[in-house]
């Protein structure tokens, strides 16, 4: 898996505490249609396993993940100011 992340992304991780936790959030509207949850806190009761090869911070996905996506892209949006996933450039995991 590639990690795709600006460097206002990781800045914003290293303020957080330097670790980045994200998971699949299945959604009651829009079809049960399913997006990604990013905290600095892992998501009570479920385990993480971190991701390899990322040099800037600890990034950590749940071990129970069906598949892993070819690219994770990173990205800060604003208002209010959190970190955004996107699933193989999307914002709905397939």
């Amino acid at each position: 898996m590639q990690v795709v992340v600006s460097e206002q992304t990781t800045e914003l991780i290293a303020q957080r505490g330097g670790c980045l936790y994200v998971w699949p959030k299945k959604q009651r509207c829009c079809g049960g249609a399913t997006t990604l949850v990013t905290s600095a806190q892992p998501k009570a009761g479920t385990t993480f396993t971190r991701v390899p090869d990322v040099e800037q911070f600890a990034l950590y996905l749940p071990t129970n993940l069906a598949r892993t996506p070819s690219e994770l892209h990173l990205d800060v949006a604003r208002f209010p100011e959190r970190i955004q996933a996107f699933w193989d450039g999307c914002v709905w995991v397939v």
